[in-house]
C-alpha cells in the first residue's frame, strides 16, 4: 500500500507541476509577453513543484514492495557484476534510484501442459509429443509438469533464462527426456503396467534437470498414451479376442460348477437314499430279533406248561374244534394224532388197536350207527406222511 501510495502521490505531483507551469506561463504571457512568461517559468513557485515531483518519484522509486508469490532479482549498476547476489524475498526494499531496478519472478507453482487437445494444452493446437518406442512404433504422449522457480536460485535463472525459461527451458527439456526415455521401452511395455514405471522414470530425470537449472519440480504426469491407427486396431482385435477366450473360460468354468452341483446332488441323494436303506434294514432286523425273541418266550412258556401237564396240547388241540363237533371219522390206516381214545372212551367205549404191517397199531372203524351227526360239516384231517 505504501508503495502504490507514494506511486500514485507521484503522479499527482507531476500533474500539479504541469499544471502550474501552465498557469504561470500563461499570466506571464498575458502581462508581459514571451519575455515576461520565461520569467514567470523560472519563478520559485515552478521550482517548488519540481523538487516536490522529483522528490515523490524518487521516493517511489527507491521503495519496493515484493509480494509474497514472488522474488526480486535487482539489477545494479553499483554492483561489480551489474546485479545483487541474493534475491529480495518478500517485504518492503529500498533499492538506489535510477542507478537499481527490480525483475520479479513467481515462486509459487506453475503447470505446463502439452496435450493433443486443440484448447487443452498451453499453446493451442496438437501440442502432444510424439516418440518412437524400441520396437519402431509411434507413440504419442500428453503429459503436464507441476514446477516453480527455486526463490534461492531465481538470479540464476534471470542470467540464464530471464522470462524466456519456458519456451527455451521448459518445454524443450521435456520433449527430449520423453522421447530419449520412450524408446527405452516397447509398445506393449508403455501399453501396459510398466507405464507406471515409465512416468515414474520420466519424474526422476525431469526433477534432476529441472534442479540443475534453478527449477523446483513437484510432479510429473503421465496424461494419455496414443498409438497409430495400426497398431491401435491391432490391439482392439487382440482385446476383442482376448475377451472372446475369457468368455469361453467363463461358460466353461459355469458348466464345469453346474455339473459339479448336480454331481454333488445325487451324491446326497444317493447317501440319503443308502441311508435309509440302512436304517429300514436296521429296523427290520430289529423287528426280526424281538419277533424271534418273543416267539422263544412264548415257545418257552409253552415248554414250561406241558412239562407241568401233557394234557394241556389235547385241550388246546380240542379247543381248535369246531365247539359243535362229537363225532370224528379217520382213515383206519393212519394213526392218531392224539390220544382221543382216553378222551372218547366214556362214549364210543373201548376201541381196540390193530396192528397195521409197519409195526403201528391202528384202531378198527368206529360204529357210528345211532350217533347222531351235527349238521355242521366234519372237517376232514389230511393223512400226514410217513415220518410225521
Amino acid at each position: 500500500m505504501i508503495d502504490q501510495m507514494l506511486n500514485l502521490l507521484a503522479v499527482i505531483a507531476w500533474f500539479w507541476f504541469v499544471l502550474v507551469v501552465i498557469l504561470l506561463l500563461l499570466r506571464g504571457y498575458q502581462a508581459g509577453g514571451f519575455r515576461s512568461a520565461l520569467r514567470a517559468f523560472l519563478s520559485w513557485r515552478i521550482v517548488i513543484a519540481l523538487m516536490i515531483a522529483l522528490a515523490l518519484t524518487l521516493l517511489s522509486a527507491s521503495l519496493v514492495f515484493i509480494e509474497p508469490q514472488e522474488v526480486g532479482v535487482v539489477i545494479s549498476i553499483l554492483s561489480p557484476n551489474g546485479y545483487r547476489e541474493e534475491p529480495l524475498r518478500s517485504g518492503l526494499h529500498v533499492i538506489v534510484p535510477l542507478a537499481e531496478r527490480v525483475t520479479r519472478y513467481p515462486i509459487s507453482w506453475q503447470t505446463y501442459t502439452m496435450s493433443a487437445e486443440p484448447f487443452e494444452g498451453s499453446m493451442q493446437g496438437n501440442d502432444s509429443i510424439s516418440a518412437r518406442s524400441s520396437d519402431g512404433q509411434l507413440v504419442f504422449l500428453d503429459s503436464s509438469v507441476i514446477y516453480r522457480i527455486d526463490a534461492n536460485e531465481a538470479v540464476r535463472v534471470h542470467i540464464e533464462w530471464q522470462k524466456r525459461y519456458i519456451d527455451d527451458f521448459i518445454r524443450p527439456v521435456m520433449r527430449g527426456i520423453i522421447r530419449t526415455e520412450v524408446s527405452q521401452f516397447t509398445a506393449d511395455e508403455i501399453n501396459s503396467s510398466r507405464r507406471k514405471n515409465l512416468e515414474e522414470n520420466l519424474g526422476e530425470l525431469l526433477r534432476s534437470a529441472f534442479s540443475d537449472n534453478g527449477f523446483v519440480l513437484d510432479r510429473f504426469l503421465l496424461r494419455n498414451i496414443a498409438f497409430s491407427d495400426q497398431y491401435t486396431n491391432a490391439i482392439e482385435m487382440k482385446q476383442v479376442a482376448e475377451q472372446e477366450r475369457m468368455q469361453r473360460e467363463y461358460q466353461a468354468e459355469q458348466i464345469r460348477k453346474l455339473a459339479e452341483g448336480e454331481r454333488d446332488r445325487l451324491k446326497i441323494e444317493a447317501d440319503g437314499r443308502a441311508s435309509a436303506i440302512e436304517i429300514e434294514a436296521a429296523a427290520q432286523a430289529t423287528a426280526v430279533v424281538l419277533k424271534a425273541e418273543a416267539e422263544q418266550t412264548a415257545l418257552n412258556l409253552i415248554r414250561e406248561a406241558l412239562a407241568g401237564d401233557q394234557q394241556l396240547l389235547v385241550y388246546r388241540y380240542i379247543e381248535k374244534i369246531a365247539p359243535n363237533l362229537r363225532v370224528m371219522l379217520l382213515p383206519n390206516n393212519n394213526p392218531l394224532l392224539l390220544p382221543l381214545p382216553d378222551i372218547l372212551g366214556d362214549e364210543t367205549g373201548d376201541l381196540e388197536l390193530t396192528p397195521t404191517p409197519n409195526g403201528t397199531q391202528t384202531p378198527p372203524a368206529p360204529q357210528v350207527t345211532g350217533v347222531a351227526l351235527p349238521t355242521a360239516t366234519p372237517t376232514a384231517t389230511p393223512t400226514p406222511t410217513p415220518g410225521q
